[in-house]
């Protein structure tokens, strides 16, 4: 009998070289649970792309995604339009490590390879905007700009304490833009300060923020903040920490499968935690599109019925 085979597709450089440091136990945990395994070293921007693509071509079994969101998120583009796609499972090696939380795998790399050798299997949703793909999170307007506004350097310095950071310097500088967005027959236009459209429960390193998101049930969570000052907006990130966010006036909650969003002036995307365009553009979702290996827990962001 063939033996299965992994692709391990790891980013050196994110979250203090935690995913080199762990290299030999990751490799040997995967190997004992039956998978011959090698390893790609990310080398710079698109590489984690192509290391998947090629993974995919070669009809391996299994990707391994080892990084922060970015490499997370490059594995996917890399796989998504792939006729065979391996079976996808991630470790945490970032700052915040979004996708991972609303996972419930370990940081602890060691303890997270053991969870998932002994895993279960998820097809999961992933986001599809334009050319472009996205497994946790998309967003446009100011305070979204903050996560690829951070240096490198910083983040693997002072961890998610540089977003704060970067988010103070950034208050003073939000204004609303004009948007129009149209999601599964109805329609919302008027002035936002921004738009969340969530995968997971996890955006920013908090569960709270998107609290019924679900990564198989085929629809993404849209959270808009409405026109408001800045005072408002500080008690409304308040109230978002503490989950009491969605039933105020100036939210607007829906949950939708096709959100299409223009702006009357410049808006940038951010899509999982990286730059991702301008828009206009159509977020759809691609329903149980990748099979994941996943911890063997009950987890918050998994729909019990599909």
């Amino acid at each position: 009998m063939t033996a299965k085979r992994a692709r391990l597709i790891y980013n050196p450089k994110s979250g203090r070289e935690q995913v080199k440091k762990h290299l030999p136990y990751i490799l040997n945990a995967f190997e004992e649970a039956g998978y011959e395994t090698s390893a790609h070293a990310t080398k710079g921007e698109d590489c984690a792309v192509k290391a998947a693509a090629a993974a995919c071509d070669d009809h391996y079994d299994l990707i391994i995604a080892a990084g922060g969101d970015g490499t997370i998120n490059e594995v996917v583009r890399g796989m998504a339009e792939k006729p065979h796609r391996p079976k996808l499972t991630i470790l945490p090696g970032g700052t915040t490590n979004d996708f991972a939380r609303a996972l419930h795998i370990a940081k602890d790399l060691p303890t997270a390879c053991d969870q998932l050798t002994k895993g279960k299997t998820l097809p999961v949703d992933i986001g599809k905007i334009g050319a472009e793909y996205f497994i946790n999170i998309a967003g446009g307007g100011t305070l979204t700009e903050l996560t690829y506004e951070v240096p490198g350097r910083l983040k693997t310095m002072l961890g998610q304490l540089a977003y704060y950071i970067k988010g103070i310097e950034k208050l003073p500088r939000i204004r609303p833009t004009e948007v129009v967005i149209d999601y599964d027959g109805e329609r919302f236009e008027g002035e936002i300060m921004l738009f969340l459209i969530a995968n997971t429960n996890s955006v920013g390193g908090n569960e709270k923020l998107a609290p019924n998101a679900r990564i198989n049930d085929g629809y993404f969570d849209m959270i808009l903040v409405k026109k408001t000052n800045l005072a408002d907006v500080v008690r409304l990130a308040g109230a978002a920490l503490r989950g009491e966010h969605l039933d105020d006036p100036r939210v607007l909650y829906r949950q939708a499968k096709r959100i299409d969003v223009s702006a009357a002036s410049e808006m940038l995307l951010n899509v999982d935690g990286e730059y991702g365009g301008k828009l206009p553009g159509e977020f759809i979702n691609l329903h149980a599109h990748i099979d994941m290996i996943i911890p063997d827990i009950d987890l918050p962001c998994v729909a019990d019925h599909e």
